[in-house]
């Protein structure tokens, strides 16, 4: 008796647990968002020129965004909306951001999403669709910055991000790396022998979303992607409504891809980039 008591009793806390979770989401969030509230670099510590930005999206929360002018002539009426993965804030991204920068020459702007660096407030899959609206509105709203020339950009969870923005406001061109087709889809993939799946209370609906998108697209994934496999990115490209290219780079993982590919990862972009803008 005292068994079937103590496995009842299990039951109903893992019961209990799985309601709360998905009516809240509390539980696993703090699995999904990995944010850095320290912002140790800025583009400054790179030489770059940037602008401090802060914005308050539609619910209240101010979120912190870098603003880098562009150089090159070859794209100086591109902008890049740039959306960052789930760890870390964009202070981790100025590397990269000096090598965008240096290798395309288009202008630059990356926001932290809420709770991450400076920004307030604490990540949600609904939060970040707003901060990525706000960024959206106020990258549209500068005098320096063309409208109809705003390129999105999301690598791994910043992928959702941006295919989720893409989908009601189109871009120029989209440029995704480390996608998914959505969480459900990745929880499957991360912990098959725990089906945790079917309650998550968090979706990102990628390739669902992806159908409605019919602007220009570039897909990057690695075929050593340890944490969204390559499958996941191949799902996400064929569900895109426009024209797409895909681009499987041979020995990349999921978080080293500009490391692995190395000039020839800016030299796709770069490539896509003029082809965009001939067609257009």
């Amino acid at each position: 008796m005292l068994i079937i008591f103590a496995a009842a009793i299990v039951v109903a806390l893992l019961v209990s647990v799985v309601v709360l979770n998905a009516a809240t989401g509390a539980i696993e969030r703090p699995l999904i968002y990995f944010p850095s509230g320290a912002v140790d670099r800025t583009p400054a510590d790179v030489g770059l020129e940037y602008e401090q930005v802060d914005l308050v999206t539609a619910d209240g929360v101010v979120i912190e965004g870098w603003f880098v002018p562009g150089t090159d002539e070859t794209h100086s009426r591109i902008s890049w909306l740039w959306f960052h993965g789930n760890a870390g804030n964009i202070g981790d991204r100025v590397d990269l951001i000096r090598e965008l920068h240096d290798a395309v020459g288009v202008s630059i702007f990356i926001v932290s999403y809420r709770g991450y660096g400076r920004s307030s407030g604490s990540p949600t899959e609904q939060g970040l669709y707003r901060d990525a609206r706000a960024a959206l509105e106020y990258l549209r709203s500068r005098p320096d910055v063309d409208p109809e020339r705003i390129v999105y950009f999301g690598r791994s969870i910043g992928s959702a991000v941006a295919v989720d923005l893409a989908s009601s406001e189109p871009p120029f061109a989209l440029v995704i790396e480390g996608s998914f087709p959505s969480l459900r889809w990745l929880a499957r993939q991360v912990y098959p022998w725990l089906p945790v799946w079917p309650f998550l209370h968090e979706r990102y609906e990628v390739e669902a979303k992806a159908r409605a998108i019919a602007a220009p697209a570039l897909v990057i994934h690695g075929d050593r992607d340890e944490i969204t496999p390559t499958s996941g990115g191949r799902t996400v490209a064929a569900a895109l409504g426009g024209e797409v290219e895909l681009v499987i780079v041979p020995g990349a993982g999921h978080n080293d891809l500009p490391t692995v590919a190395g000039a020839d990862y800016y030299r796709w972009i770069d490539s896509f980039l003029e082809r965009v803008e001939r067609a257009g």
